[in-house]
């Protein structure tokens, strides 16, 4: 089964913040070669370790092959995007699947159990953002159940961003009412 080629779990003070930029900058090259110069496409390793600080950061494994990672943070306050500012939801960043295992349903995997950190947490949504031209990302987070919230231009990037936010809420009283409905039918 697919879910059971990775194994999934919070980043620990052992491993390599080496091995997680290169992994970023493998996973983004692609959108590098559109012309997308997200962070993750040449950040430093510096960078990594303040993007991934007091946010909970997940890692991927294929064996010992670190085959993708995501990090989601509580409400930035300092952000400059004002909906990443916003209590009520969690906000995902730096998130990428190595080019040899995107198809595998890995990245599925990963914003699921970034979710569910969220929901275990009390939020009622999660954001995150991404360029606009990547259509092809925008349609993969409207799949999740993500929509538009707003447009962003971060100061050093070229190409607009959207932020898009997912209503945590919403699944969680479609799941009660599911059980609902299943516990009365048993009756």
């Amino acid at each position: 089964m697919v879910e059971d080629m990775f194994t999934l779990r919070p980043l620990a003070e052992t491993d390599s913040l080496e091995q997680l930029t290169e992994l970023l900058h493998r996973a983004y090259a692609q959108l590098a070669a559109m012309g997308l110069r997200y962070t993750a496409v040449d950040q430093s390793v510096a960078v990594t370790r303040r993007r991934i600080a007091s946010g909970h950061c997940l890692l991927a494994w294929r064996g010992n092959e670190l085959a993708g990672t995501i990090t989601v943070h509580h409400p930035q306050p300092a952000s400059p995007c004002p909906q990443f500012r916003q209590p009520d939801g969690a906000v995902l960043m730096q998130f990428g699947v190595d080019p040899a295992w995107q198809g595998c349903c890995l990245g599925s995997q990963l914003m699921d159990a970034a979710e569910a950190w969220a929901r275990s947490q009390g939020y009622l949504r999660i954001r995150l953002d991404t360029a606009q031209p990547a259509s092809h990302l925008v349609e993969r987070y409207g799949k999740r159940g993500y929509r538009v919230e707003a447009p962003l231009q971060w100061p050093d990037k070229a190409y607009a961003s959207v932020v898009m936010v997912k209503e945590l809420e919403k699944e969680l009283e479609a799941a009660a009412a599911t059980r609902t409905s299943v516990c009365a039918a048993t009756n």
